[in-house]
């Protein structure tokens, strides 16, 4: 009798740690064309759990077993919302979910007001108290970086974390990370201790991706010349809510070279929704090292948000920075460098009685001096941004030392 009831205990355990996590798998596509829908919004209907799909349109979604019998919603910036049931699609095979574009809807809607851009760039940056939280929360976050040398990626770092913030107001110092971020696992390619990580900063990465939103630290400039940058696009739709369109291009003199804005505003909060953002420089030198010296050539970033009770908060982030290294005395290009950075959201806590405190707190030096050894089942089910195809290249790379899960386990 005690050999059969240890034997249904274990049974009772094994089917409780299973189901944990319902693993729904899928690839988003246009309805009429059949294209891939890329970085597109998957969560959870009332909830603030999430990913969001891979740059050929697939994505993993782990969802708490406690939220089988809800609905999973699909979103993105120029379609309708797509709802189904959860307890309909887990533990399948890829499942195509096909969107439907949003451009029918839009054209039975006459917009008459007369806002130009930079009526609405202006409005969404005054509103920013409005439509992002006041009170203290708790985001669950998926960060990733890739560095590349030549043309040739040859580390890579990713990381769980938790984010803290007090609230959205604007600081006093717009350089200064005011979230404090904790981290919960990390994973990283042996390539962390390649010659050529000495070209990159030392510094904190996460903490300077998270400097870069330019919402949360209000980093943009108020003159009038700015706004008459804007030109109003077309209108669009996103979450089942209209969404003005406003880009701008201008001149960078203190500087040099030049910037690209493009804001996707909600058109009855005018929440930021979106913002894709690029900046070129005129051979700004950043630092000097033997008989080389770098200039900064380019960033490329998009930052998405999403509404969770009534606020906008940050859903993903993504950089792409190009540095050059030139000989000092010839000027001769000798390698080009790119760090490829990206931050998902996968959950949000409001008013949480958890805080993040000074010891648990990120160091403010590189991630890779501050990890924990590789826990494989942690990352099973955890959500992250899935890879694809088009990472080939990436991992092929960066297997030349040793599969990626042996230098997980190894490193």
């Amino acid at each position: 009798m005690r050999s059969l009831l240890i034997v249904i205990f274990l049974s009772i355990s094994a089917i409780g740690f299973s189901q944990k996590t319902i693993t729904i798998s899928g690839k988003l596509i246009d309805d009429e064309t059949e294209e891939p829908i890329i970085f597109a919004s998957i969560g959870i209907d009332g909830k603030s759990v999430g990913t969001v799909s891979n740059a050929v349109g697939e994505f993993d979604f782990h969802v708490p077993y406690i939220y089988k019998d809800y609905r999973m919603v699909i979103r993105m910036l120029g379609y309708q919302n797509l709802s189904v049931p959860i307890s309909n699609y887990a533990y399948k095979d890829t499942v195509i979910f096909r969107l439907k574009r949003a451009s029918k809807v839009l054209d039975e809607v006459i917009i008459t007001d007369s806002l130009n851009g930079g009526d609405i760039v202006s409005a969404a940056l005054n509103k920013i108290d409005q439509n992002y939280p006041k009170e203290p929360f708790l985001m669950d976050g998926f960060y990733r970086d890739l560095k590349k040398v030549g043309g040739k990626y040859f580390s890579l770092l990713e990381a769980a974390v938790k984010i803290y913030d007090e609230d959205y107001e604007e600081p006093k110092n717009k350089n200064r990370l005011r979230e404090r971020v904790a981290l919960m696992e990390v994973r990283k390619s042996l390539g962390y201790s390649n010659k050529f990580t000495r070209y990159f900063e030392k510094y904190n990465l996460l903490e300077d991706l998270l400097l870069h939103n330019n919402i949360r630290y209000r980093q943009f400039p108020m003159q009038e010349v700015f706004f008459n940058s804007f030109r109003r696009g077309e209108t669009t739709m996103y979450n089942g809510q209209l969404v003005h369109v406003a880009e701008g291009r201008f001149l960078v003199p203190d500087y040099g070279g030049t910037m690209h804005i493009k804001l996707f505003v909600d058109v009855e909060t005018y929440g930021i929704v979106r913002m894709e953002y690029e900046r070129t420089f005129n051979n700004e030198v950043l630092r000097k090292k033997g008989d080389l010296v770098s200039r900064y050539i380019s960033d490329i970033k998009s930052i998405d948000f999403k509404e969770y009770q009534g606020k906008m908060y940050l859903n993903l982030i993504k950089l792409q920075s190009k540095i050059n290294w030139y000989d000092q005395k010839t000027d001769e290009l000798k390698f080009e460098t790119e760090l490829q950075q990206e931050l998902l959201i996968n959950n949000i806590e409001t008013n949480p009685y958890e805080r993040i405190t000074g010891t648990e707190k990120m160091r403010r030096y590189g991630l890779q001096y501050q990890d924990e050894r590789y826990n494989r089942e942690f990352w099973e089910n955890y959500n992250v941004i899935k890879d694809t195809p088009l990472d080939e290249e990436i991992v092929a790379d960066l297997e030349e030392l040793g599969t990626l899960e042996e230098q997980f386990e190894n490193y």
